[in-house]
């Protein structure tokens, strides 16, 4: 077991120098007369600092507990304390002034605890400014003096084939940089989800890197290490994936001004350009979208954009696809005006459209005695604030009526609306739609302290 380990050891360090060789060779040798990246390292990995995540489950029954003969001598079940379970990640000080720090939200997410470890072993508890599942990026904040931030670069002008450095902190060995060069740029399939344009990367990144910083050799900080595709649960095998830096900063301003990400909605449905679609819609170029339909009252509805127009660009930025013109709607803000470019009938055309926000409206109130079933009912985003931010989708009831049809069901303040005759909600808008669509009697799936339960209600 010993010698295979070792020859694994020796195989992924011959793997990784051959990747740097060229990258090696291109750098200017230091008074040592050896050629190295030290210096960029040295002036960039304090910023780079390791996370743990602390996170509390219930405890899990002993069969013990089901045995007769143990049950007099063992306490309740429900009075056993939680299982405390560890995790580690990495992070990257992008703001030394106000201490904020990017990572993955899949690093952080269902902690309990957040634990910031810099390179000198200073350790700090970690504030949660905000988190976005949908590009895997949060923003943390920790109360610490002479922190070392990393320079930003511009990921939009990256190449492939351009030399990256990786730092992370992989199996919680601790600090550790990888070398490398980009090996693709906007890949998207990883996560079908949420929003993708990931930079590919055969710098070494592994469990516990996520996170961390890749790095250009100018020392700019271009993308957040945050997948790897790794066979049989494996580890690295040369295909990484990052965030790009560019995507990741306009994620955390909005993080750290409004506690969430206001994505805009243009309101069309779309399918991808193809050969045989472009020439049936007289159509030169080689790649956009077809819109199938417009929403009545969205913003596309507003300005004439019609079923059978070809969308080509946004903002002058071609549209790669149907992946490429959500990202590029999804990730601009509502009430932000974009310029779209399309083809109709052959002709080239453009027009401004002000973007509709993609979650409906933040808060609606259902006035008592109408003939919604939630009349009567406050609805609200749910947010950080509540208790059950990070565990489940959903909207909150923030206020209800006395004596409305909610209230007479046992709809509670406080509970959040997770689906309507099991279709799962997450906006205001979605719980409007499906209410119109809902016969007379109405399911609700609440979460509330912890458990699920039904609630039905007659319109």
């Amino acid at each position: 077991m010993l010698s295979r380990l070792a020859f694994l050891f020796v195989l992924s360090i011959s793997v990784a120098a051959g990747a740097a060789s060229a990258q090696v060779e291109a750098l200017e040798p230091d008074e040592r007369g050896i050629p190295t990246i030290a210096p960029l390292i040295d002036a960039v990995d304090d910023a780079v600092v390791n996370i743990a995540v602390v996170s509390e489950r219930p405890a899990q029954m002993s069969p013990l507990f089901r045995d007769p003969f143990f049950q007099p001598f063992l306490p309740p079940l429900d009075q056993l304390p939680p299982q405390r379970q560890m995790s580690a990640g990495s992070g990257v000080i992008i703001d030394a002034g106000e201490g904020f720090i990017l990572t993955n939200n899949h690093v952080i997410e269902n902690g309990d605890e957040i634990r910031v470890i810099l390179r000198d072993n200073r350790t700090f508890e970690a504030d949660l400014i905000g988190r976005d599942p949908s590009t895997d990026i949060a923003v943390l904040r920790i109360a610490a003096g002479e922190l070392t931030e990393v320079p930003l670069g511009n990921s939009e002008n990256l190449l492939v084939g351009d030399f990256v450095v990786a730092i992370g902190n992989p199996f919680g060995l601790g600090q550790t940089v990888t070398s490398g060069i980009i090996s693709a740029l906007g890949r998207s399939g990883i996560n079908p989800e949420g929003y993708e344009d990931f930079i590919q990367t055969d710098a070494s990144i592994n469990p516990g890197n996520s996170g961390g910083a890749l790095i250009t050799l100018d020392g700019n900080l271009v993308g957040i290490n945050t997948a790897i595709i790794a066979p049989n649960g494996g580890g690295n095998v040369g295909i990484g994936f990052a965030v790009p830096i560019n995507m990741a900063l306009a994620v955390m301003d909005q993080l750290v001004e409004f506690g969430e990400v206001q994505r805009g909605r243009l309101g069309v449905i779309i399918q991808d350009l193809t050969p045989d679609l472009a020439e049936a819609f007289d159509v030169e170029a080689e790649t956009g979208v077809i819109v199938n339909s417009v929403e009545p009252g969205m913003p596309a509805d507003d300005v004439g954009l019609a079923a059978g127009d070809v969308i080509v660009a946004v903002d002058g930025k071609t549209v790669e696809g149907s992946a490429d013109l959500r990202q590029k709607i999804g990730l601009r803000r509502p009430g932000d005006e974009i310029e779209i470019t399309y083809v109709r009938d052959g002709e080239r055309r453009m027009v401004e459209v002000a973007l509709a926000d993609a979650g409906g409206p933040r808060k609606t109130k259902r006035e008592p005695g109408g003939s919604d079933a939630l009349a009567g009912v406050h609805l609200s985003i749910l947010d950080g604030s509540h208790p059950a931010w990070g565990e489940v989708e959903g909207v909150v009831a923030s206020e209800i009526a006395p004596g409305s049809r909610a209230a007479r069901a046992g709809l509670e303040v406080g509970d959040v609306i997770t689906a309507v005759n099991r279709r799962s909600v997450e906006t205001i808008r979605e719980i409007d739609r499906a209410l119109k669509e809902a016969p007379g009697a109405v399911a609700l799936t609440i979460w509330r302290d912890g458990r699920t339960m039904l609630i039905v209600l007659r319109s």
